[in-house]
């Protein structure tokens, strides 16, 4: 079947899905001071981030799919303004920003959807996503009582809940939306609009409400938010947190179970077990809706990162990573704590509040139990309801603790939950999912970047880049009858309105023979100084490079060389995202502010400010599109030796076939400097290989308060060498890379590499919890529970498209170390490696029972064993193309 072909098929059942789907009956949806009420009754509700445009609509349903395995109720997302209305009155709804279908797919899952309109939305996405049009309006002030910017925000969220309603996507349309929200972190800034930003809330909220939409409202991290408006928390950690009013629910809209990045910074990185910790505290003391900012986070495509200076990655350590594979064993565990927590669910919903038990200094219990009249520990189980949590917040130590004459071993900074107030089901800091290691290999070396919880890629297969590489200039300067000339120096967006990153400023200095005799006699140079610069900047003198300099608001020092005459001086400001965060955005800009002078003169400073400036927004290969199939050949293309001297600010364009299979593809840009790339005219986005500090890399411990410098990666290497190419974008051959490469970097080694998880692991112990599913038909003696007769089992699972190919390691006894540092314990059953293969090689996912009859008999007495596994995948034409041998 051809590549095109089984796009096509793939995308056409896609679509014939959404069309036949019934999604739900018409309900309703509200609140009462316990939970969410779905048709009528009460939810503990697992929430997922999925932001559409970081995704391509070929993602989606398998990165709905995955969150409805992984379970999620509901799947979350902001709405982006500037991508819906890139140009005033001009709207835009399809490819990556057509929410009408991403909202049918997640109702065709059977999932609900949160919907975050803002319309502000931070979301370290480009302005916050307001279009920079906005900003244009004459006398308008974000978000504050301004008349202009209300009447342009309520035309924009009465554009996306009339476009809803039309589409029947709302609960009581027979849709999956179930809650909105107005605003965002807006209590973060309100203080710095004085009285106006309280007066801008309150409308906000009634202007929301009066929408119709039938659905509630939320407002995050706003404790005024009015009494029909739910406020929200926001944070790592929200079990504390309660509404300001006592007849709203507990509803926690973004857990950070990561952190985004900046260029030249560490990766920051949140083990599962504290995220875990997190979760089971929130419903332990009273939470009912919880989302995971981001269950998957995706790729700042083009340029829609903001910032300043925010890589184009926005994996986020999110239990699906940026390509849409499974994060374990992020996923996995947060999967068992969610099937956990459902257990607990009809006794969540039953009881108003928890009984509280003191079990210790830093150890307590909450019981939840319909119709629980005593306040002591001596009651019965007879109830039809009841499920209890046991915490340990002790940082170091481990605790053993009684309830109901029941002794349990709590570890250190852990959550346990009994989903029947006796067996332990789930407990946060045990983790019995597997772990998948991707490893990268160049050629015949390989390394692993953080064997826990990240995961890179393995290249299934690797393709280099052509040696044919073609090349062109980009011109220094004024290149087009587009430019102007005014005096003074203008705000960078107030000329580019973001149509590029790039705007040159060009202006011509006479220097006397005087000036040039006076630094030579002092052996001095002339300095050029820019009082206060941002993102980055690039000077040429006399169409030479000189110098740069990055920052946010930084003053500039530049040594020149001038020689007697006239002088081209050349500024080339740069964007590196917009500003998305904090009150006034507005105002914010970019570019330069102050004086720009030349410094050291005979006769004293020369202030060039006020000079007369010509202007040239963006580049010559931009604006003619060069990068696109159409309009590449419209450049003077020619081809580039290998052992060409290499220039500053050039093109490059080859071709290249795309790797086989289905794994994710990548961009490997390691060599490169700084610059964009496109594929097939898309924009994958900016690349910069910027360094991150060589420490502060220390080895994580999950317990204890998380903030995202505590667990970080990538101590001295590039923040993001890898840039993801979403499949839909390629075809089978030929297809058409184009960079812009700012320093002189060639891209001879570049390299497109397609991935996946090679290795995996997983380590049980026979004490370890039953398996939930054993949840669904438990053995009761006397009203009690019983799970002593459910045996723990050891899964695994390779990516779509691999099976297991070995066993690198197997035993059953007492082995040592962790992932790929496994070795055998002094107990080990002789039989472990064979029963394993027996069970897992060659198949997809396989799953071992962990006990002594599996493994021939006890192979040590006495002792608690465990199973320790770790094994390869491979591409299924790997192993078949192997065994020929």
């Amino acid at each position: 079947m051809g590549f095109w072909f089984q796009w096509m098929i793939l995308a056409l059942t896609a679509e014939f899905l959404i069309v036949a789907a019934e999604y739900f009956k018409p309900f309703n949806v509200s609140y009462d001071h316990r939970a969410m009420i779905i048709d009528g009754k009460r939810r503990m509700l697992i929430s997922g981030g999925i932001h559409y445009p970081r995704a391509t609509p070929e993602m989606w349903p398998d990165l709905i799919s995955k969150s409805k395995e992984g379970g999620v109720d509901v799947i979350e997302t902001y709405v982006f303004w500037n991508g819906h209305e890139p140009v005033r009155g001009q709207y835009y709804f399809e490819g990556r920003y057509d929410i009408v279908k991403f909202v049918k797919q997640v109702g065709s899952s059977g999932l609900y959807l949160f919907l975050r309109i803002g319309p502000y939305v931070c979301a370290e996405w480009n302005f916050g996503g307001f279009p920079v049009w906005l900003r244009d309006v004459p006398g308008i002030e974000f978000r504050t009582d301004n008349a202009l910017f209300k009447e342009e925000m309520q035309r924009f969220v009465k554009k996306i809940v009339d476009l809803m309603k039309e589409e029947s996507l709302f609960s009581w349309q027979g849709g999956p939306i179930v809650m909105l929200q107005i605003e965002n972190e807006y209590g973060n800034i309100e203080s710095s609009f004085g009285p106006k930003g309280k007066d801008y809330m309150v409308w906000a909220a009634k202007m929301a409400v009066g929408l119709d939409a039938g659905v509630p409202w939320v407002m995050c991290k706003q404790v005024d938010a009015p009494e029909y408006i739910i406020d929200t928390c926001n944070g790592y950690y929200c079990d504390g947190f309660k509404p300001n009013s006592d007849k709203k629910p507990v509803v926690w809209t973004e857990n950070w179970d990561g952190w985004y990045t900046s260029w030249g910074e560490r990766v920051p990185h949140r083990p599962v077990e504290d995220l875990a910790f997190a979760v089971a505290r929130f419903f332990q003391r009273g939470g009912s809706f919880q989302n995971y900012y981001m269950y998957f986070g995706g790729t700042n495509f083009g340029r829609t990162s903001g910032g300043p200076n925010y890589i184009t990655s926005y994996d986020y350590d999110a239990p699906i990573d940026e390509y849409g594979l499974l994060s374990q064993p992020k996923w996995g565990h947060l999967k068992d704590l969610h099937a956990a927590i459902k257990l607990c669910e009809p006794a969540l919903v039953a009881v108003d509040s928890p009984q509280y038990i003191k079990l210790g200094p830093k150890q307590e219990a909450h019981v939840y139990r319909e119709n629980a009249h005593s306040s002591g520990q001596n009651l019965s189980f007879h109830e039809s309801k009841c499920s209890a949590f046991l915490a340990n917040i002790d940082e170091h130590k481990s605790a053993t603790v009684k309830l109901f004459g029941q002794a349990y071993t709590l570890p250190p900074w852990s959550a346990s939950i009994l989903p029947d107030c006796r067996n332990i089901a789930f407990n946060t800091a045990k983790i019995g999912a597997q772990t998948s290691i991707k490893t990268v290999r160049f050629d015949d070396t390989s390394y692993v970047n953080n064997p826990v919880n990240l995961q890179m890629m393995v290249p299934n297969q690797v393709a280099r880049i052509s040696e044919t590489w073609n090349s062109v200039k980009e011109p220094i300067g004024v290149w087009s009858n587009s430019n102007f000339t005014f005096q003074g120096i203008l705000e960078h967006l107030n000329v580019t309105k973001d149509r590029s990153d790039y705007l040159w400023y060009s202006t011509r200095i006479y220097v006397s023979d005087e000036d040039i005799l006076f630094w030579k006699d002092n052996q001095v140079s002339p300095i050029l100084t820019i009082d206060s610069m941002r993102d980055l900047v690039y000077i040429y003198v006399n169409g030479q490079f000189t110098g740069g300099a990055k920052g946010k608001w930084i003053k500039v020092v530049q040594p020149v060389n001038l020689k007697q005459g006239y002088n081209d001086i050349t500024l080339l400001s740069q964007t590196v995202g917009l500003q998305n965060y904090g009150a006034f955005l507005e105002k914010d800009g970019a570019g330069f502010r102050g004086q720009i002078k030349l410094t050291g003169c005979k006769n004293g400073d020369i202030d060039v400010t006020e000079f007369m400036w010509t202007y040239q927004v963006g580049l010559k290969g931009e604006f003619l599109k060069i990068f696109s199939i159409d309009n590449n050949r419209s450049a003077e293309w020619t081809e580039f030796e290998r052992d060409a001297i290499p220039s500053n600010f050039s093109w490059y364009k080859t071709q290249f076939d795309a790797p086989g299979g289905v794994d994710p593809v990548v961009l490997d840009f390691g060599s490169m400097g700084k610059g964009q790339a496109w594929v097939n005219g898309h924009h994958i986005g900016r690349y910069w290989t910027l360094d991150a500090p060589k420490d502060g890399c220390q080895t994580c411990d999950y317990r204890g308060s998380y903030d995202s410098n505590k667990c970080t990666t990538n101590c001295g290497k590039p923040t993001q060498a890898w840039y993801h190419v979403p499949r839909s974008w390629l075809q089978a051959a030929d297809n058409l890379l184009v960079i812009f490469e700012e320093t002189e970097k060639t891209p001879f080694e570049i390299s497109i590499k397609s991935g996946f998880s090679e290795t995996i692991c997983a380590k049980v112990s026979e004490s370890h919890y039953p398996p939930l599913h054993a949840w669904s038909s438990p053995k009761i003696t006397n009203g009690t529970i019983s799970l002593k007769t459910m045996i723990p089992a050891l899964h695994l699972q390779c990516d779509a498209g691999h099976t297991i190919s070995s066993i690198e390691f197997a035993s059953y006894g007492t082995p040592r170390g962790s992932c790929q540092k496994f070795s055998k314990g002094s107990c080990h059953a002789p039989n472990s490696f064979s029963v394993v293969s027996e069970a897992c090689r060659g198949r997809t996912s396989c799953s071992v029972a962990v006990s002594d009859a599996v493994f021939g008999g006890d192979p040590c007495h006495g002792v608690v064993k465990v199973l320790s596994v770790e094994v390869r995948c491979s591409s299924s034409s790997y192993i078949s193309s192997a065994s020929m041998k």
